[in-house]
């Protein structure tokens, strides 16, 4: 995937307890909402059927693939080339997506933590690999997390991973810094603040700053209200380089896209 223009990927949820409820779907509205954000412009689409909000109890495998394998069979009889990413951290649901259902992207949050088997199956999938940074576990990763030096060490976590997973032959690697996976207020905003570091890492950068909790809680409001923040968090992410923008909320975020790469041609940076 090129690169030149950052691309926007909109996010569906099959599950019953995502923290914006805008993002869940069902079966029986998932083949609309799909051709909605497609037709507003979104380059992929990011399917999950395991919520990772803050303080989320995770279903058993069974459980996950129950509710994703019926919607991807039906995404895939209606958009059977459109680029998707599998939103998991188990390496067999992996599997089973990308060998029965030809999505193009694993998005694991976790970055192999939640699943031995999940670097080793991704270098035999060989498909590109989200290598995300978190701190801690779903369930608790936002109780009081704690950096003494948050570049440096959320720089060096993903280092090691990446040679990890090249190490085991996979190259193909997209980095998420884990907006929201365990930093607190403050920090998420120096990480943004301070995205170009990741540069060091010599791969595209993808950002998940959707409605999250740093965007309304300093605005004192809800998700459902964090729209108008969200796009300036987007904003000031593709200003400092991000590649890939994960989103509630696809034609926002593809106007975004559009009025931040016409100002850099501009020469307004």
């Amino acid at each position: 995937m090129c690169f030149d223009t950052p691309k926007v990927m909109g996010v569906i949820n099959i599950t019953p307890d995502s923290f914006y409820a805008g993002a869940r779907s069902s079966l029986d509205d998932l083949e609309s909402r799909v051709d909605e954000m497609i037709s507003e412009g979104a380059d992929i689409i990011d399917i999950g059927a395991c919520s990772t909000r803050p303080g989320s109890k995770e279903p058993d495998q069974q459980e996950e693939l129950a509710r994703l394998l019926p919607a991807l069979e039906l995404i895939r009889k209606t958009r059977p080339d459109f680029p998707l990413s599998v939103d998991t951290f188990r390496a067999e649901v992996a599997r089973v997506a990308v060998e029965d259902y030809q999505v193009d992207i694993i998005n694991d949050i976790s970055a192999g933590s939640l699943d031995a088997e999940m670097f080793p199956m991704a270098a035999r999938l060989q498909v590109p690999y989200v290598l995300s940074h978190i701190k801690g576990r779903p369930e608790n990763m936002q109780q009081d997390p704690h950096y003494r030096h948050l570049m440096a060490e959320i720089c060096s976590d993903l280092a090691f991973n990446a040679a990890r997973l090249r190490d085991l032959g996979l190259n193909d690697l997209i980095i998420d810094p884990g907006f929201g996976f365990g930093k607190s207020l403050e920090n998420n905003y120096e990480l943004l603040r301070r995205l170009e570091d990741l540069y060091i890492l010599d791969a595209p950068i993808m950002v998940g700053l959707s409605r999250k909790s740093f965007i309304y809680n300093l605005l004192n409001c809800g998700p459902e209200e964090a729209l108008n923040g969200t796009t300036v968090a987007n904003t000031l992410a593709l200003w400092l380089g991000a590649h890939i923008l994960r989103v509630h909320d696809v034609r926002e975020a593809v106007e975004c896209v559009r009025m931040v790469q016409l100002c850099k041609k501009a020469g307004l940076c």
